[in-house]
């Protein structure tokens, strides 16, 4: 069995590292931290995970965790990166699910993250955690970046045609939108029910910290350069994301269903949809799967692809549980096997 421990078991990635885990047959959590929540049971706090965690929150620190086997951490972002080193030292296996080890470039991330990366040597070390197109260097992992929710929708729209080769890369339009749990569990104005409710916005168009991370590796996979136009907006909802992405054909004659279909044929949390389908992020609504559609607009020659994910799930904490499989050589399903909610 798997000894877990997650740094930050009170925001919503978080808990929902522990409703995944709780139901995974090789992993076993075995030690929750929180700072305001010290002492208090993790079922006291969280009501639903009555009977499935009675574990105590503690203090985050590196004693409470030496008998992990892997640590995640669901903290904000200039976090993880002050603790990774001491545990990869004492042979401790990583995920982070912020932002501190997905960029290569430390400058790059210094800019976006505005704070001084204290670990920057980890940087090349890290493995960015993207199972569809990184599964090898993901199962000899010590260190894992998992990627952010836009990303992840966005790359997975995006990569049957970078690698098939059949867009013009220098064209990408990503426009993505978000439910409020994206910003994470605090208060704030922004995420007010009579702020968000019955309203539709964009954010972050002059730039958002997730535009790098998708160019980095949307490059990575690319044999020309991409480049990215990349708009967030926030939306009614609670969980989920829907990416709306564009592209110009230069393979008038490719079959994009068929393209598709075989890219995603053996990948167990990617489903494509039907010819003509609209993939609904309500579909997705729990589990670590994404639904992807492909649409050639009045057979014309741009490409739109139709992304949708749980951004809890598959755009953090699945997906950061599908690593783990990975890295530990289990059966990638794993403890992710969950039908949608419906309605």
């Amino acid at each position: 069995m798997i000894k877990v421990g997650i740094v930050g078991g009170t925001g919503y990635t978080g808990v929902e590292l522990l409703r995944l885990l709780a139901m995974h047959p090789k992993a076993s959590v075995q030690v929750v931290t929180s700072r305001a929540e010290k002492g208090l049971q993790v079922d006291a706090v969280y009501p639903n995970l009555r009977g499935f965690n009675d574990l105590c929150f503690v203090e985050p620190i590196i004693e409470n965790l030496t008998t992990c086997d892997v640590v995640f951490f669901a903290t904000p972002n200039a976090t993880a990166m002050y603790m990774a080193k001491n545990l990869l030292d004492a042979g401790i296996k990583v995920i982070d699910l912020s932002a501190d080890f997905r960029l290569k470039d430390v400058a790059e991330w210094e800019k976006w993250y505005g704070a001084s990366h204290v670990c920057s040597e980890l940087l090349e070390q890290a493995v960015y955690g993207l199972p569809e197109t990184n599964r090898e260097a993901i199962k000899g992992a010590s260190l894992l970046a998992n990627p952010g929710c836009y990303p992840t929708a966005t790359q997975l729209g995006f990569l049957p045609l970078i690698k098939g080769d059949v867009i013009d890369t220098s064209i990408l339009i990503a426009d993505a939108k978000s439910g409020v749990s994206g910003a994470g569990r605090f208060a704030s104005v922004v995420g007010l029910m009579s702020e968000s409710g019955e309203s539709f916005k964009a954010y972050g168009v002059p730039g958002h910290r997730h535009f790098p991370e998708i160019s980095q590796a949307l490059n990575a996979v690319s044999k020309r350069p991409v480049s990215l136009t990349f708009t967030p907006h926030l939306a009614p909802m609670i969980r989920g994301i829907h990416a709306t992405l564009y592209a110009p054909l230069v393979d008038k004659g490719v079959d994009l269903q068929t393209l598709f279909e075989v890219f995603y044929a053996e990948e167990p949390f990617v489903d494509v949809l039907p010819a003509g389908a609209h993939p609904d992020t309500g579909d997705v609504r729990g589990t670590n799967r994404c639904q992807i559609a492909v649409h050639r607009p009045q057979g014309g020659n741009v490409v739109t692809v139709l992304s949708v994910i749980d951004n809890l799930v598959k755009g953090a904490s699945g997906q950061a549980v599908h690593n783990m499989n990975i890295m530990f050589g289990l059966d990638e399903t794993d403890g992710l096997k969950q039908v949608g909610l419906y309605p």
